[in-house]
């Protein structure tokens, strides 16, 4: 990856494919990246239909190794990694010390006492120096995020497309499981890992690769890809994709005033798992009971939420804002989530509500994601 003089913003190595392919660039999360090349429908409906292809190596990753890896990385989130086995992942949040979620992550354990932990690219410099704040054991931590670029390929075909790029059998890769690669074996990479995974709602494969292989890669992917009328994809369709199967986007739907237990994250919080950082806060939280809860919704007339607008009963009380919205693609309507006042009436799924902001509301209705299913 790259800095662009004429901006300071940084570049993945896939930066002038991107243009070439005629996406049209936007700086996010501190990189220009490709909001859409067709068109963010058309990109849609490839991925729910067919495969499309996104270049996500803005993402950053962390190698965290030594004696001690297991007990830091125990200690840094809130899911329980004593239950990872070799070549499986899982999804999960940092907190702070008052339960306020740093970051949401993907811990990967790649062997004993060693594994890779993929972090959000807006988040790269604060979560590294969080990590580095919380390592009183010492354990060995090396930010890899400049010399690994990652290709998410999703879809239904993604499994096909990837099948015919590498010897492995892609089919042995369950859901939350990865292969890494022996050096050498994958387009020469010195590292890769094949993981099964995604962001979208649809079946997927995500390639971890050398920044410096990663366009032979692409190219591979592409034409493997060509039988299936495969797509490359943008921001714009990777935020109504995930948006239509309900997951959450740090920076709108998560951040460090939001607890994982109001954001519906409980699952992945397990408080008598161990001690981890945050751990006291949202055991009291708990008690207590939280005061508000993440929800999501579909429109029933027309119109299209955005992050910032009033969620309200149907007689106008305001009861929580919306954290992300956008017109859903498959479904043709507005669909969202928020934070909503915890209360029943509020939250119970199919109950009426209205969407309001800059003088006009539309009425929508409380559902549970994924919203296209």
């Amino acid at each position: 990856m790259s800095l662009s003089p004429e901006t300071e913003t940084r570049r993945t190595p896939l930066y002038d494919t991107h243009v070439s392919l005629g996406a049209k660039m936007t700086p996010f999360a501190g990189f220009e990246m490709p909001v859409q090349y067709s068109g963010i429908i058309d990109e849609h409906q490839a991925v729910r239909n067919s495969v499309g292809v996104f270049d996500v190596s803005h993402m950053g990753e962390v190698i965290v190794s030594g004696p001690d890896a297991f007990a830091f990385v125990q200690n840094l989130v809130s899911n329980d990694v004593s239950k990872l086995a070799d070549g499986k992942a899982l999804y999960t949040v940092m907190c702070a010390p008052d339960g306020g979620i740093v970051d949401d992550l993907l811990v990967y354990k790649l062997g004993d006492n060693r594994y890779m932990l993929v972090i959000n690219a807006a988040n790269i410099a604060t979560d590294f120096g969080w990590m580095e704040d919380n390592n009183p054991l010492g354990a060995t931590l090396e930010n890899i995020s400049d010399a690994v670029a990652l290709i998410a390929v999703q879809g239904p075909n993604s499994f096909d497309v990837v099948r015919k790029i590498t010897t492995l059998d892609v089919d042995s890769v369950g859901f939350y499981e990865f292969v890494e690669l022996p050096e050498g074996s994958f387009f020469s990479c010195s590292r890769a890992i094949l993981s099964h995974t995604g962001y979208t709602g649809e079946k997927g494969m995500e390639i971890y690769c050398d920044a410096d292989r990663v366009q032979e890669i692409w190219d591979a992917v592409m034409e493997a890809g060509d039988e299936f009328n495969i797509k490359p994809a943008g921001l714009g369709a990777r935020d109504t994709l995930r948006l239509e199967s309900g997951f959450c986007l740090y920076g709108n739907d998560l951040n460090s005033g939001i607890n994982p237990l109001e954001a519906g994250l409980g699952w992945l919080t397990k408080l008598n798992a161990g001690d981890f950082i945050g751990r006291d806060a949202l055991v009291a939280i708990k008690e207590n009971g939280v005061g508000r809860r993440l929800v999501g919704f579909i429109g029933t007339e027309r119109g299209i939420p955005r992050a910032g607008s009033e969620i309200q009963t149907e007689d106008g009380q305001v009861i929580g804002l919306v954290t992300s919205g956008t017109q859903s693609p498959v479904l043709k309507t507005g669909i969202g989530m928020g934070y909503v006042t915890n209360q029943p009436e509020y939250t119970a799924v199919e109950t009426p509500i209205r969407i309001a902001s800059r003088g006009r509301s539309f009425s929508a209705i409380i559902k549970k994601p994924p919203f296209h299913k």
